[in-house]
């Protein structure tokens, strides 16, 4: 504790953050707070002995992402909330959150000092809070169109009746098909608007990124989709490495991407049609595709696709009505994320939305 005011040291020994100074030409942990034996479990004075020990029970691509960081502190960056997974012995898995920055004395000595807290509660609740949004989002999007289907095809047999019977109905029956006809018409309307809002509301939110395994978390999403089969009609397939794919995202905006790029295709996929999600990582981005078999959007409608209020909304197959407003959301959302959105589409021959977005790198 040397090199460290003495001024602070009841602070530092006291506080629940584990407080540590690493000596870099030296390699060795000159100072660590009393916190460590709470926060990791082990002696102050035996910290060196028990480095090797801490760092195999990480998380083998935390220990990664860890590595690049702390390069960049050595740098002269201030790195801050590194979050990790460490592996405990009885099974159970432990999250720090760490910072670090490198400090140099008047004698010209180099540190990296730093703090690490254990987070494992908060992280275990925002992470259960994660997984209950991402199937919620799905699920609306999924009873929005079990709800609305039937709604909208009994919409399209009074209009056929309200044609037939023409010149032929007495008034009391027109009453009674303009009564039927426009209450499927608000019904429909009102469950697309609820979702819709849902989404709206999401999106007008700041962004807070975080590091997020992308494979775990579209599988997430794509099981609530497949369950759904026997109800929406559709086919739902998922394709990804088996290695997580790591990127910095806001969850609960990019979720509501994906389930709205998702929801666009089961409008404008007829029944029996496929519905694909893949994610492959390469030049370092995490490439996602939406790809469906469905009827395609027409060529002249294609350039105005992402304009705010765009001309190229259609209402679904089934009734579904759009906002005109989805598409350039989503465009907003994927550039704040540094990424990019394109697509390819043929008439009656489906659509396909690529995204792709910077990718967690190893250290060079």
């Amino acid at each position: 504790m040397t090199n460290y005011p003495l001024l602070f040291r009841s602070l530092l020994d006291r506080g629940k953050a584990v407080h540590f100074a690493y000596h870099i030409s030296e390699q060795r942990v000159v100072y660590v707070s009393q916190a460590y034996e709470q926060v990791l479990g082990g002696a102050p004075e035996n910290v060196n002995e028990d480095l090797p020990g801490w760092l195999a029970r990480l998380h083998p691509d935390d220990l990664l992402h860890l590595r690049q960081r702390l390069h960049h502190a050595l740098g002269g960056e201030l790195v801050q909330d590194v979050e990790v997974r460490v592996r405990q012995p009885d099974g159970r898995t432990q999250w720090l959150c760490l910072s670090a920055a490198r400090e140099e004395l008047s004698d010209g000595q180099l540190y990296l000092s730093g703090t690490a807290l254990d987070i494992t509660r908060s992280k275990e609740t925002s992470l259960n809070a994660q997984k209950f949004n991402t199937k919620k989002d799905a699920t609306l999007e999924i009873l929005s169109h079990d709800l609305a289907s039937p709604l909208a095809l009994l919409q399209q047999l009074t209009e056929e009746l309200r044609y037939e019977a023409q010149g032929r109905a007495t008034d009391t029956m027109q009453q009674l098909l303009q009564l039927m006809q426009r209450t499927c018409t608000e019904g429909v309307n009102l469950i697309r608007d609820f979702v819709d809002n849902e989404f709206l509301e999401s999106a007008n939110v700041v962004l807070k990124k975080e590091r997020t395994d992308l494979t775990g978390w579209l599988a997430t999403i794509m099981e609530e989709y497949q369950r759904s089969e026997r109800h929406t009609h559709l086919h739902f397939v998922f394709h990804a490495p088996a290695q997580p794919v790591y990127v910095s995202v806001d969850i609960n905006k990019f979720q509501q991407v994906i389930n709205n790029l998702i929801s666009n295709a089961i409008k404008f996929t007829p029944d029996g049609g496929r519905i694909t999600l893949s994610l492959e990582q390469r030049a370092g981005r995490a490439v996602v595709r939406v790809a469906d078999t469905g009827v395609g959007i027409p060529a002249p409608l294609q350039p105005l696709l992402f304009d705010k209020f765009t001309k190229a909304r259609r209402p679904g197959l089934r009734g579904e009505k759009t906002t005109g407003l989805g598409m350039s959301i989503i465009q907003t959302i994927v550039e704040l994320h540094e990424g990019t959105i394109r697509f390819t589409s043929t008439e009656d021959a489906g659509s396909a939305f690529t995204i792709a977005l910077p990718a967690s790198v190893s250290v060079p």
